[in-house]
């Protein structure tokens, strides 16, 4: 069974998010709304016995015996974890049905929850879930649909641009020093090694092309996606090396990269002042991950408990602080000088800057920025554009 999903298009295009699935047929909508069928899946009604395990997908950093081991010691519940990759892996696996929990980013949420992979939540049943989660990771649409919540916040980040003070030594102000052609680091430009990357392309044609008419990066007709790819292959010139987070911080300490997308957690590693960072004036992409529960999960007990104990501000600030990134609870920032450091540098509650950001979702056919004219491209779509890009 379905219900359908109405949502402002201008809420869609001012969040910049877009959503997987397919669009409904029928029923009434306001006029310049988008209607998209979800899985009509009950939540919990009360948390009962616990089970004795519970499966766990998620990034790396998320999951740690430093504080699952008490989870543990406190439930009954052993914790198994399954670190994944990418995106693309997470949903796979959550596709399996071995699995109860996800710590899903935005680019896989909305996948899981119009397929019917992962169930609404009662909140009422985690009590860290308040006041004090930040209120740019609470009722965001990829992952709080028709007034059900699917996801309970982790963490959340910027795509920054990084760049060498020793090189590069006015503070660059804009995305330009990677796109344009006469950029005077052609040549030591370092680029994110992943379709979504598309998505930062179009947010600097948003800037430089207004006549493209694209007003949400992950909603891309097919004039809007070529105009992106163009700018991207022009880019691939100039690129020193297309990264994963395991070569990122190499490329810039080894020399190769000068200047180049790259995360804060990363720029930190290089443990080099000589390696800044900035959001410039365009905005950026960025990311947000939470918690997700299967839909046919066999351990939901002990999924529940676990959302609650690392919602608290002590476990969600060990989690942000291992992965390096701003915590959802706001309370951590306050219970130490170390905490209030690590909130400061990521930007922890600072809403301006994060209202600057278009977290990752994945594009579909239908276009969420309200167009009903054309048909927007898919995730499919950007994945063969992008390997004409590499190519």
């Amino acid at each position: 069974m379905h219900k359908k999903l109405v949502i402002p298009a201008a809420l869609v295009a001012a969040a910049g998010l877009a959503l997987s699935g397919c669009s409904s047929s029928g029923g009434e909508t306001a006029p310049g709304d988008i209607a998209i069928d979800v899985p009509d899946l009950p939540a919990l009604e009360s948390v009962g016995d616990m089970e004795s395990e519970v499966n766990i997908v998620a990034w790396s950093g998320f999951v740690e015996p430093a504080w699952a081991d008490q989870f543990t010691a406190d439930t009954g519940c052993k914790v198994n974890r399954k670190v994944a990759a990418t995106s693309d892996e997470m949903v796979q696996l959550m596709r399996t049905g071995e699995y109860d929990l996800v710590s899903a980013s935005g680019d896989a949420s909305l996948r899981l929850i119009v397929d019917g992979n992962v169930q609404p939540l009662n909140t009422e049943l985690i009590p860290n879930f308040g006041d004090d989660i930040v209120e740019g990771m609470k009722g965001q649409l990829y992952d709080t649909l028709n007034g059900n919540v699917y996801g309970i916040p982790i963490g959340r980040g910027a795509n920054i641009l990084e760049y060498n003070s020793d090189v590069v030594t006015e503070e660059p102000t804009s995305w330009d020093v990677v796109w344009e052609d006469d950029s005077p680091y052609a040549g030591n430009i370092a680029a994110y090694d992943s379709p979504i990357y598309i998505a930062d392309a179009a947010i600097y044609l948003m800037a430089t092309q207004p006549d493209l008419g694209i007003e949400n990066p992950y909603a891309l007709d097919d004039e809007q996606l070529a105009a992106a790819v163009e700018l991207l292959q022009q880019q691939n010139g100039m690129v020193s090396e297309y990264w994963s987070p395991a070569t990122n911080v190499t490329s810039f300490t080894g020399g190769n990269s000068v200047v180049g997308t790259s995360w804060e957690v990363l720029r930190k590693a290089t443990q080099d002042e000589k390696f800044k960072s900035v959001l410039p004036e365009e905005g950026s992409t960025g990311w947000s991950d939470a918690w997700m529960l299967a839909a046919e999960s066999e351990s939901p007990n002990c999924a529940y408990a676990w959302m609650d104990y690392t919602s608290s501000p002590e476990v969600n600030g060990q989690i942000a602080m291992n992965f390096g990134m701003a915590p959802a609870n706001a309370a951590f920032c306050e219970t130490s000088d170390e905490a209030r450091e690590h909130c400061e540098y990521f930007n922890a509650t600072d809403e301006e800057y994060f209202e600057q950001v278009w977290f990752w979702t994945t594009p579909i056919d239908q276009c969420l920025d309200g167009r009903t004219d054309v048909q927007c491209t898919n995730y499919q779509d950007w994945t063969s554009a992008w390997a004409t890009v590499k190519g």
